[in-house]
């Protein structure tokens, strides 16, 4: 989409079920971890699951359909796992809580009410979880934990259980092999604590894609070293294994068992002893296996004594050790008092301390106390955050899917989170009184931050861009926190509409608002959950087109910005916005279990677009087009032939159909596209135009023998398979693999695949009736006549890309472009002839494009020896999908709401802000202090990014000249306004003499040939300067305020 898009951005025709099957590639090592086995695969809804499958692949997502799990508490943590997991695909969840809902749990319970209070929480919020996923059966339990009821599940999760309750319930798990997880958030604290049993398989540690290489030697040594092409370095690391496939010459390596690897290098590493193997000629990949690792873990009573953490922020490297003796210790309070203790109470938290050291002593733990981080820990830890919820709910989550299914690494055994950057440096600010409950839905937040800052959030605007999947877990939590309930106002724009694979992730859309705008569906359902929230829905993108309404009194207005995107270009135009307007962003995003926060906080930090991702590695065309060597080449190739076939191809004919211009226009294009293009339109329009379905088949077939048989026979005519290159070596070897042509077999499924899809597709491009009966296809192919095929001498094959740039770059053979022109027949001639150029879209099954691409690239790796793609990872890499997961997801928009505290704070500190950088697979948590914006200097003025020069117009170019060398002492060598070039000091002097008298706004109107519109109440102007002894400078941009 645009600028309002959230990982999966099309408008998508909705999608129908695909079922997996045998076919599907599975790990025979799994272990089952308990999970009990299914006597037939699951069927898996790809139209639902699709991006969570790239995450957790088809293996580890049948292991969570036959695991039951329970979760217990339905507090907010209790609520925000059981969403995440639900969302996930669990055989079932049981929802279990002895509980009644109060006013307090609506400050993060979004599920609940004011009419539930008073009701069972588990009962009161069961129909909107049951209503998340309908494969997945949701029912409440109200009953106590027995061991006969805990033999039921694969996974239980306690939240906000008594320390009592925990010991008792671990000691059934840890002896039946349930999976145990213990859960809980303390207002700015939280706590998690696993045990996946004394013997659990992980299949895969990291969920990373395998690496492979290509071998340029192998020695014959006690210790063989492996060397790899030094095209791109090997990827592994000490410790992995690998296996081996078309090695020549030391034969005995490949398919052999995983060997583990001592890296040397980039591009060697040691396997141990080849001296008994035979001598190694060439070729050869090493492939990355995944081994499993067992993991031992110790019962809750034993952990307790011997904690092991996962650190989440390592700038805070011994609050884990104190925060494992808070929780103890809370326990004790509520045990000994009936209560935790009340907010900000001093004589509450002086106990809390004095019991904490007790059971320091009394442990025999040496650890000495953190008397201020106790403190604080007493005196907000009845409080209860939404943002904490989602935080640590993602988490918890994401451990019931490893639990499972064996996939990714387990939090080994404990992990402490806290925020409390949140509060303010001055901890007296707070009061008992400030922060004592008044019977409002807020009184959670309340009780941690007071009365005073709630008034502060409640008046808070802003907008939030995108209404995906960070959206809709952002508009949540807006609610939650009560942003924008008491004065204030959340504006949230989406231009998409909802498609079946947001369901999984995108939590406010049920299946019957397919199709519906995400903004105004998410807006009603945030209604819902808050009352008070002031929601404004927009299906605008973001953009220039849309500036007239994000004008200046929009953005002045605002108090921040949430972008929710999933495109660079968006976020860019984003980021320069608040810059401009000298707004906060809180910026996201998510790719499968990582994710990523930032703020951007004026005149501190540096913006987003600061610093940037390096572009993504190109493929070289000559690879793409005669040399590929792995399945991302074949597949690339696939997608490019569909554009070229089914819409470049067809967009050219059309203009020419209807734009008189269009030969004019062609003809003006460089290099050799006037050509290419001419001759695209000349096969659309004569050569290789259809009048029937039959002719549809005849061109695929065709096709298809060009494709996979004729041009890799002039290939190897070219390049036979023994040539050898200057340097002695064959040609063939290396990156390049050597092909052979391809045998038509209409009995082979691929084979047939790719003349009735490409027939079919080529049909609806003319708008003839396709035919979808396979038998019938297969008939008219064995009818078609295919010439026999003759290698042709002098034709030039480039081998590198520099060769083709010369090709391409070469001058234009004019003769050949007018014999083309009267080819062309006059448009009078072809009728009503209306071609539909093919827009490539991954996401409808039955549109046959992602078929045509499979069968188009596994075809090509078929003549390279290239092992082929099943459909799902076809359409993963040619269909450029973003994995996701509701997990990662809830857990960024957590931490971009604790964020958004600091910013309604008014902090002006910035290390107080945290950029934070997830991976839930392994996991890891990093926090950084955000980079500070960097300073830069003219005339000894120090400025940054946010500083500008503020001018007062109207006033003449030339009298702009003279303000900026009289006020500054600088003098303006060239000046422009977006791709405007308005002055520069080598302009024609005629040119600048007209402009220097005309009004700064007649100058930018003149030159961009475009009026201002009524919205526009200043303008932006770049500027090079030299200072007063002539040397170049760097300064800031220029608004240029309008009368």
């Amino acid at each position: 989409m645009s600028s309002a898009e959230i990982v999966d951005s099309s408008v998508d025709p909705p999608t129908k079920k695909r079922k997996i099957g045998d076919t599907q590639t599975t790990s025979t090592e799994m272990a089952n971890n308990g999970a009990g086995a299914s006597s037939k695969p699951t069927d898996i809804d790809e139209g639902l699951y699709s991006r969570q499958l790239y995450v957790l692949g088809h293996d580890a997502m049948r292991r969570m359909a036959s695991s039951d799990v329970l979760i217990s508490g339905l507090g907010g943590l209790g609520l925000e796992i059981a969403k995440n997991v639900i969302l996930g695909g669990v055989k079932s969840v049981t929802l279990h809580d002895e509980a009644v809902c109060t006013i307090a749990d609506l400050s993060s319970q979004f599920y609940l009410s004011e009419s539930d209070v008073g009701k069972n929480r588990a009962e009161a919020c069961l129909k909107h979880l049951s209503e998340l996923n309908n494969y997945v059966p949701t029912k409440p339990y109200t009953g106590p934990l027995t061991e006969d009821f805990l033999k039921k599940f694969r996974v239980v999760v306690l939240t906000a259980s008594s320390l009592a309750e925990q010991i008792r319930l671990s000691e059934l798990t840890h002896a039946n092999d349930i999976a145990l997880i213990i859960a809980d958030t303390r207002g700015l604290f939280a706590q998690v604590f696993c045990d996946f049993g004394p013997a659990f398989s992980v299949v895969d540690i990291n969920g990373e894609s395998n690496v492979s290489a290509m071998i340029a030697d192998i020695s014959s040594d006690k210790d063989a070293i492996v060397t790899c092409i030094d095209d791109t370095r090997h990827g592994m690391e000490d410790g992995d294994h690998v296996t081996f496939s078309e090695v020549q010459g030391m034969t005995e390596l490949n398919n052999c068992k995983p060997i583990k690897i001592k890296v040397l290098g980039p591009y060697t590493f040691s396997i141990g002893d080849t001296t008994e193997f035979t001598k190694y000629e060439r070729g050869g990949i090493a492939t990355q296996v995944k081994m499993p690792k067992v993991l031992q873990f110790k019962s809750l009573t034993e952990a307790m004594k011997t904690p092991e953490f996962v650190h989440t922020d390592f700038g805070k490297f011994d609050h884990p050790q104190q925060l494992h003796i808070a929780f103890n210790t809370l326990h004790k309070f509520i045990e000994k008092n009936g209560r935790k203790p009340k907010p900000w109470n001093i004589a509450d938290a002086e106990e809390f301390i004095s019991l904490a050291k007790t059971i320091s002593v009394d442990g025999g733990n040496d650890t000495e106390i953190n008397n201020q981080l106790l403190e604080t820990f007493a005196k907000v830890c009845a409080g209860d955050l939404n943002p904490m919820n989602a935080t640590i709910g993602g988490v918890v989550a994401q451990e019931v899917m490893k639990a499972c299914s064996g996939k990714f690494h387990p939090i080994y055994q404990y992990m402490y989170f806290d925020a409390i950057e949140c509060l303010p440096e001055d901890l007296s600010e707070i009061t008992e009184e400030l922060a004592a409950p008044t019977g409002s839905r807020y009184d959670g937040q309340v009780a941690v931050f007071g009365k005073e800052f709630q008034k502060k959030i409640g008046g808070l605007k802003y907008f939030v861009v995108g209404a995906g999947a960070i959206g809709c877990e952002l508009l949540k939590n807006f609610a939650m926190i009560g942003l924008g309930g008491d004065g204030g106002q959340v504006t949230v724009t989406d231009m998409d509409l909802i498609e079946k694979s947001n369901l999984n992730r995108q939590f406010l859309f049920r299946p019957h608002d397919v199709q519906c705008f995400k903004s105004a569906t998410a807006a009603k359902v945030i209604r819902k959950m808050n009352p008070d929230i002031n929601i404004v829905a927009h299906e605008n993108r973001v953009g220039v087109e849309t500036e007239n309404v994000y004008d200046d009194a929009f953005f002045e207005n605002l108090d921040a910005v949430a972008n929710a995107l999933d495109n660079v270009d968006a976020r860019i135009y984003m980021d320069r916005r608040c810059v401009y307007y000298r707004k906060p962003l809180l910026e996201s995003g998510t790719l499968g279990t990582k994710g990523n926060t930032q703020v951007v906080v004026p005149f501190l930090s540096e913006s987003y677009s600061s610093s940037q991702d390096p572009p993504e590695k190109s493929i070289p065309i000559c690879t793409l087009k005669n040399f590929p060597n792995a399945i991302e080449h074949t597949l690339q190739w696939a997608r490019d032939n569909f554009e070229g076939l089914f819409k470049q191809s067809a967009e050219n004919a059309s203009q020419y159909l209807t734009d008189p211009t269009f030969i004019e226009r062609t003809i003006a294009l460089p290099g050799v596209q006037p050509i290419e293009v001419l001759e695209s339109v000349k096969a659309a329009l004569v050569d290789d135009r259809p009048k029937s379905v039959q002719d549809c088949v005849l061109w695929a077939r065709l096709h298809w023998e060009e494709q996979y048989s004729n041009q890799i026979k002039q290939l190897l005519f070219n390049f036979p398979p023994d040539q050898l290159t200057s340097t002695g070596q064959l040609f063939w070897s290396g990156p390049k693999r050597c092909p052979e042509p391809l045998t038509f077999d209409v009995e082979n499924p691929l084979h047939l695949d790719y003349v009735f899809t490409g027939a079919n597709l080529k049909a609806e491009v003319y708008g003839i009736p396709q035919n979808r009966n396979r038998n019938e296809i297969k008939e008219m192919v064995m009818a078609v006549h295919v010439p026999e095929f003759v290698p042709k001498s002098g034709v030039k094959i480039a081998v590198t890309d520099s060769q083709m740039a010369v090709t391409n770059g070469a001058n234009v053979d004019l003769d050949k472009v007018g014999t083309l022109q009267e080819t062309l027949p006059k448009v009078s001639e072809l009728g009503d002839l209306k071609l539909t150029p093919l827009e490539f879209e991954k996401d409808d099954d039955n549109n046959l494009h992602i078929d045509f691409i499979v069968a188009a690239s596994n075809l090509r790796a078929s003549n390279y020896k290239i092992q082929q793609a099943d459909r799902h990872k076809s359409k993963l890499i040619a269909g450029k999908i973003i994995p996701a997961i509701a997990t990662t997801t809830s857990v960024v928009a957590g931490l971009v709401c604790l964020e958004l505290y600091k910013l309604a704070r008014g902090t002006k500190k910035l290390e107080i802000f945290k950029n934070g950088f997830i991976n839930l697979a392994l996991p890891f948590f990093g926090f950084s202090e955000p980079i500070a914006a960097p300073k830069m200097d003219y005339c000894g003025n120090e400025w940054t990014l946010w500083d500008r020069f503020e001018v007062q117009g109207e006033m003449t170019l030339s009298e702009f000249l003279e303000y900026f060398k009289q006020k500054h002492g600088l003098e303006i060598t060239m000046l422009s306004q977006g791709v405007c070039m308005l002055y520069s000091f080598f302009m024609g002097k005629a040119k600048a003499q007209e402009r220097l008298a005309l009004p700064m706004s007649e100058v930018v109107k003149k030159v961009s040939k475009k009026r201002l519109e009524p919205h526009v109440k200043a303008l932006v102007f770049e500027l090079c300067c030299n200072d007063e002894i002539g040397n170049d400078v760097e300064v800031p941009y220029v608004k240029y305020n309008l009368p």
